[in-house]
C-alpha cells in the first residue's frame, strides 16, 4: 500500500512537472510576438523626420497587434499570420520611409526576426 501510494505521488509530481513547462513554453514563445520598441531609439537609427516617426508608430501599432494575434493564435496558423503581418508591415514602412530609411529598417527587423527565432 505504501509503494502504491508513492508510486502515484512520483506519476502526479512528473506530471505537474510536464504540465508547467509546457505552459512556460507557451508562455516563452508568446513574449517573442512582443514586437514593442523605443521609438525615440528608432527615430535615431533612421534619421525620422516628426511626421515620419508620427506614421512609423501608427504602422509599428498594427503590426504589433498583428503579431501578438499571430503569437495567441494556433500553432499551425502562426507561421502564415507572421508572414501576412511582415508583408504588410514592410509594405507600409516602404512608403513611408526612404530608400536608406527602409533599407536599415529591414536589417533591424530581420535581426529582430531571427533573434526570437520567428524565422524558422
Amino acid at each position: 500500500m505504501k509503494r502504491l501510494f508513492l508510486t502515484v505521488m512520483a506519476v502526479l509530481s512528473m506530471t505537474l512537472t510536464f504540465a508547467e513547462n509546457e505552459e512556460l513554453n507557451t508562455v516563452n514563445s508568446v513574449n517573442a510576438y512582443k514586437m514593442s520598441v523605443n521609438y525615440d531609439k528608432l527615430a535615431d537609427a533612421l534619421d525620422l523626420t516628426l511626421d515620419q516617426l508620427e506614421a512609423v508608430q501608427d504602422i509599428h501599432s498594427e503590426f504589433c497587434a498583428d503579431m501578438m494575434n499571430a503569437g495567441n493564435a494556433n500553432a499551425d496558423e502562426r507561421k502564415a499570420m507572421v508572414g501576412k503581418a511582415l508583408a504588410k508591415d514592410l509594405k507600409h514602412m516602404h512608403s513611408v520611409l526612404s530608400d536608406g530609411q527602409y533599407h536599415t529598417y529591414l536589417k533591424l527587423l530581420n535581426a529582430t526576426i531571427v533573434n526570437r527565432g520567428l524565422n524558422k
